[in-house]
This record gives C-alpha cells, structure tokens and sequence, in this order.
C-alpha cells in the first residue's frame, strides 16, 4: 500500500512495505504489492499486516482505492465500514470496496485477506454486481461451501509462487476471477438489490449527482422513469422510497468528510448541496438524531 497524496499537510508512517498519509483524521491507501512491485494484488494473512502496522494505526479509520477482501477463518472480530459495525467469526466474509471508509478487525480473528486494484481482475459479468461499489459488505461462507476456502488457499500458493518467480500473472488473474464468481453466488448477509438493471442505472446517476440533487423527481427524469415507476423500482429493491435512498446517500458522504477532513459542518454541507449551514445541520440532525459536530467528536 502506498501513499494518496493530500494537498494538506500530511503525516506520514513506513513500516514493512507499507507507506500511509494520514489526510485531516482518516489514513488513505493507495495500492502497492510490498512484494512484487507492480502487481496489483496482494493476498497476505491478517496476522501479518497486523505486524507491518503500529498499534496506533491498526485503530485508525482509513479508505483505500483498491478492493478488500477480508475471510475470517478463526477468532472473534469487530470490523467498522462506514460506520456500521461487523461482528467477525469463522465463515464471515467481508468485501470493502474502494473508497469505503475502514476500520481493521479488532479482536483476535484470524483471517486471509486479497487485497487488489480496480484493473487486476479478469472482466466476468458475474463478479459485477460484487465489485460494485453499491455491493454488499458481508456475507458468510456455510461449512458446506468449503470451495470458497479452498479457492483463497489457491489463490494464496499461486501468490506466493509468482512473487518468487515473477512469472506473468494470468493464472492470478484467473485464480482471483473464479475467487470471486464464488463468493458472488453467496447469499449475502444483508442484501440489497442485485440484478436489477432499472434499480442499478438509479444508483449510477445518484452516485453521480448525489452531490447536485436531493429531489426524487429529477433522477426519475435523468434515469427514464416516472417517479411513481422509480419508487416502485427502489421499494422492490430495498424497501426504501428513492427519496429516503438519496437522502441516505448523502448523509453517508457527510459521515465520511466529517471523520475523514477537517472541512468545517458548513463547508460540508456547500460541498453537498446545501445553500445554508443550518440547512445542513437540520438535515443532518433530522437523519441521524445528532449534530454533525457531535458526530465528529
């Protein structure tokens, strides 16, 4: 993992491979094989990185610009993404999409982590819906689906081979797309919806503009439908109107510029949108039950 450059002052820690800039009070990642230079993936056990990091870096929230893949294969664990909490045991597998703010499992599990870039995989329409970044985060692996275990295992010996060889990575990238057309077939633990082009198109154009708009009307019109046919499409999907999904949205990029910059309650809420600081706050309050400062300290 290597440094994501800040234009503020940055803080910076090296250990074992791993370069972090600590940007206001998140660390940000960026994706460097400690091992082998350019390769875009890593697959490494909890326990060692655990040892790359200091005790006060295992604690920090941070995000990342490149795909985790956490399978808990022992112990007991408590994993914070984007400020949802994850109890962690056996057969819990976790998928942290970039950008998604992170805290490490804290407890004594034990786990095998892959860890790769956007680019690395081999393009499956299978492992879409799992690599989007509206994907679910948790799902568990049942003791009779042991396939998936075994395909991290693989993963891992061939990992650890072409790190020592340095042979062309086709069969990694094979390895790691037949890793992930399996978990894609997982239940998940929570599981919004998959599969729905009409529901999928919604949330391109709302992480695209989330930002511009609050009001369910015009993604209607941006996306093709009526509002009555976009809700109806968001209430299959997650039992949620569009509005309470927009809305959603935006409160979840408050949360993370509130923990992750130092940007004041009021420029954050410029950034999303709102004309007036108080605006914001009202909003954010109505939402969360709290005040965006509360929420930061």
């Amino acid at each position: 993992m290597a440094p994501k450059m800040s234009r503020r002052r940055a803080e910076i820690e090296v250990g074992s491979g791993l370069t972090m800039v600590k940007s206001g009070q998140v660390a940000q990642f960026g994706f460097t094989n400690p091992d082998r230079g350019k390769l875009g993936l890593e697959v490494v056990d909890l326990a060692v990185l655990r040892r790359r990091l200091t005790a006060d870096t295992l604690t920090k929230v941070h995000r990342t610009d490149f795909h985790q893949l956490f399978l808990v294969t022992g112990g007991h664990a408590t994993t914070m993404v984007d400020f949802v909490d994850h109890p962690c045991s056996a057969g819990t597998l976790l998928h942290v999409s970039p950008g998604r703010v992170l805290r490490l499992p804290e407890g004594d599990a034990e786990a095998f982590m892959v860890l790769f870039t956007p680019a690395f995989p081999p393009p499956l329409d299978g492992t879409r819906p799992l690599l989007s970044p509206f994907g679910p985060v948790e799902r568990t692996v049942p003791k009779a689906e042991q396939a998936v275990v075994r395909a991290v295992r693989e993963l891992q010996q061939e990992y650890r081979r072409n790190v020592l060889t340095n042979e062309p990575v086709d069969l990694l990238r094979q390895l790691l797309g037949a890793l992930l057309l399996r978990i894609a077939r997982l239940p998940a633990n929570a599981d919004p919806a998959q599969g729905d082009a009409r529901f999928e198109r919604f949330q391109q154009e709302l992480e695209l503009s989330f930002a511009v708009t609050r009001n369910a009307a015009e993604y209607a019109a941006r996306v093709g439908y009526s509002l009555r046919s976009l809700n109806r499409i968001c209430l299959a999907a997650t039992g949620r109107s569009a509005k309470a999904l927009i809305d959603a949205r935006v409160v979840l990029e408050a949360k993370r510029l509130l923990v992750h910059t130092d940007l004041s309650s009021a420029a954050i809420g410029h950034r999303l949108g709102f004309s007036e600081a108080t605006n914001f706050t009202k909003f954010f309050a109505r939402e969360t039950g709290v005040s965006p400062g509360a929420f930061r300290q």
